[in-house]
């Protein structure tokens, strides 16, 4: 620690005198007139932090307020009394859901293990699908072209997704809305991968084709704007690493494989992070959307057990609540296990 004079001060052997240090005096500057300096960038920049308000109140009312409701977890569920008024009860709805024995704790852990294996499956399948999709829309010379095929792989995403569960039940025929098969169900009874008895009753009333229709649909919605991100980063990529592996004798696969891939890699692993970290968060209405009680098996989830069991007349609030807490606890274990892990390795992180 600075405890004389000369700590502070250097010393001039010309004059015989002491003088402040010029990097200290401008240090000193910066700290004494802090909240100045920020007030006048704010004034500066004052349009950019307009459009930030319409965000922070969307992460206020739709992310911070609703924590307060994370207390029903650990209070007795009641319609009438608010969660202030209600008795505490601890951690009892946690050992239901985990070590309950009964009907309601099987049904938990049977969605827990439906969201990790459809979670798995959009990671192993959806997440490589748009770097492919990005490494393919780079490969077409003819901006024309390349422009046509981006918009149809885009245009899924801007559809509602009652409209696409609705395309879904028609191409394989939901019992309910269509007498016939659907178009990809007879496809795949006619060259037998299928039975025709199958395909009469449904794909989406087996559950065992219920995770594949789930995927391929998110596939099929997501890809193309999910590739966004990494053809931005491709096409970011300075024309003269092209150049320098040409001359070294290398071809398309050999550019992709030593150019593409590691120009890209830092996207690639802050993609996948956030892609861990919502990697439990399956949206229960396209879930809802497209299951039944016959596909409750391998269809149900975190997300509509919660809602059959708060807003669906079920066990009450305290249960869902305490099973969403339990789901998104995972998954911030998640997000903070991706990034030690993607920081000790590839020396790329979130934070």
């Amino acid at each position: 620690m600075k405890e004389k004079a000369s700590d502070f001060l250097i010393y001039d052997s010309e004059t015989g005198t002491y003088r402040e240090d010029p990097e200290q005096v401008v240090r000193d500057d910066v700290e004494k007139h802090y909240w100045r300096n920020c007030a006048r960038v704010i004034v500066q920049d004052w349009r950019l932090y307009l459009m930030l308000i319409p965000m922070i109140l969307v992460f206020l009312f739709w992310r911070y307020f609703p924590m307060y409701e994370l207390l029903g977890c650990f209070k007795v569920s009641d319609g009438v009394l608010s969660v202030n008024d209600q008795l505490f009860a601890g951690f009892s709805y946690f050992k239901t859901l985990l070590i309950g024995g009964d009907s309601l704790s099987t049904e938990f852990w049977r969605a827990m293990r439906n969201t990790f294996i459809i979670s798995f499956y959009g990671l192993c399948f959806g997440f490589p699908t748009p770097i492919i999709l990005a490494l393919f829309f780079n490969e077409v010379r003819s901006n024309i072209a390349r422009s046509i095929l981006q918009v149809m792989t885009y245009l899924p995403k801007f559809m509602s997704t009652v409209v696409m569960t609705s395309l879904v039940m028609m191409l394989v025929k939901q019992s309910s809305i269509t007498a016939n098969p659907g178009i990809l169900s007879s496809a795949l009874a006619s060259l037998g991968f299928i039975s025709k008895e199958t395909a009469d009753a449904g794909l989406l009333n087996n559950p065992a084709f219920f995770r594949s229709l789930y995927e391929i649909s998110g596939i099929w919605e997501g890809a193309g704007y999910d590739s966004i991100v990494f053809f931005s980063a491709i096409i970011a990529i300075s024309p003269t690493s092209y150049e320098a592996a040409q001359i070294d004798g290398a071809n398309k696969w050999a550019q992709m494989k030593y150019v593409v891939l590691p120009s890209i890699l830092s996207t690639i692993v802050i993609m996948l992070i956030t892609r861990i970290g919502s990697l439990l968060n399956i949206g229960y209405e396209k879930v809802m959307l497209l299951y039944n009680s016959k596909t409750y098996i391998t269809a149900d989830v975190v997300s509509t057990f919660a809602y059959r069991c708060g807003l669906g007349g079920g066990a009450g609030t305290g249960i869902a609540s305490a099973a969403e807490m339990m789901n998104n606890v995972i998954g911030m274990l998640l997000v903070i296990g991706a990034n030690t892990i993607a920081k000790k390795a590839s020396n790329t992180s979130l934070y």
